[in-house]
Order: structure tokens, then sequence, then C-alpha cells
């Protein structure tokens, strides 16, 4: 016989996505009514079209890999692990199956390789990017690190294309960021800890 507290519960939790998902939905009409101008709608499709498959910044870590020598490595270490937020991304939305937007207030503006929603890769990708990328530049910007100059200039404008294209709700774009950082973070210590063993290596080999 089945639990009726379970079945209970069940509902509650079914109800309760039923009410994030209508409150979602109506903060992405609300976006798009303020934003879904030509011109933000062209921007924002470039910006998918350079984001898809993390293609573009892949492309951008080979370049820099190929432009800087004494941080080959590095660069390397950095498009990896952009490649290793996106991949993670995937994963995650295979294990969730949220289905993308689909209501007749929500204008979807863009094609997607999916139908599902949850996390925005382009999210995690360019979060992991801004941050990867930007710890190989050197100096500092109005005081703040290219890390920190990056993730302000290209995540926002990336995530608030994902709500005007009408492909994600508010909750995919910022989980998707929150995966980028722990993907950059991760990234970041195995580079550190390859770095050490290479520091040791050259010190005793110079013995």
């Amino acid at each position: 016989m089945a639990d009726p507290l379970a079945a209970t519960t069940l509902l509650d939790s079914g109800a309760e996505r039923d009410r994030l998902r209508a409150a979602e939905t109506k903060t992405l009409g609300a976006v798009q009514r303020e934003l879904a101008y030509p011109p933000v709608v062209s921007t924002a499709r470039g910006l998918s079209h350079f984001g898809e498959h993390a293609a573009g910044w892949l492309a951008f870590g080979l370049l820099g890999a190929a432009l800087d020598r004494r941080q080959r490595r590095g660069w390397l270490y950095a498009t990896a692990g952009v490649a290793a937020a996106h991949g993670a991304s995937i994963g995650v939305k295979r294990v969730v199956r949220r289905p993308r937007p689909d209501d007749p207030s929500v204008q979807v503006l863009a094609g997607t390789p999916s139908r599902l929603s949850f996390p925005s890769s382009h999210a995690s990708s360019t979060t992991a990017a801004a941050l990867l990328f930007g710890g190989l530049l050197g100096g500092r910007v109005a005081g703040r690190s290219w890390s920190g100059r990056l993730l302000g200039l290209l995540v926002p404008p990336m995530l608030l294309s994902r709500l005007v294209l009408g492909v994600h709700f508010p909750t995919d774009v910022l989980a998707g960021s929150a995966l980028g950082l722990a993907a950059s973070s991760a990234t970041k210590r195995v580079t550190d800890r390859a770095a050490r063993r290479a520091a040791r290596r050259g010190r005793a080999a110079g013995r």
C-alpha cells in the first residue's frame, strides 16, 4: 500500500516546482518586455553563437597558448578547465532534464542544440573563461585583477542574453555561473599542483 505521507510530499514538491516555474516564467517575460529590442536581440544572438558548445572560448584559449609561449601550459590548462565546465553543465542537464521555457508569454528568439535547460552551459563556460583566462593576463586595471574585471565585463551580458532570447530561466543561468566558478577553482588547484611539481623537478635537476 502506498504511503499517503510520501504521496502528499511528492504532490507538495510538484506544486512547489510549478510555483517556481511560474514565477521564473513571469520574470523571463518581464525581461523580454524591457530588453528584447532588435539591437539587443542581435547582440544576444551573437553571444549565443560565440558561446555555443564553448567554441569561442576554446578558440580564445588555444590562441592564447599559441601567442603566449611563456604561459603556454597555463593557457592549455585554462582551456581544458573551460571545456570541463561546459562538459559538466551538459552532464548535469542530462541528469536534471529540466525543459526549456515553453509559455505563450515567452518568445524563443534563438535555436538551441537540446531541449534541456538547467544549467546554462553558456553561463558555465563564460564564467570559467573569465576567471581562468583573466588569471593569465598580467597587471591590474582600475585596481582590479583581470579575472575580476573580465568576470564583470563578460558574465552579466552572457547571462542576460540567455534570458533575452527566452532559452533559459533565471535559475539556469545562476546555476550555470556557479558551476563555472567551481570548475575554475578546481582547474586552478590542478594547475597550481602541476606548477609546484615542475618547480620541484627543476630544483632537483639543478642540484
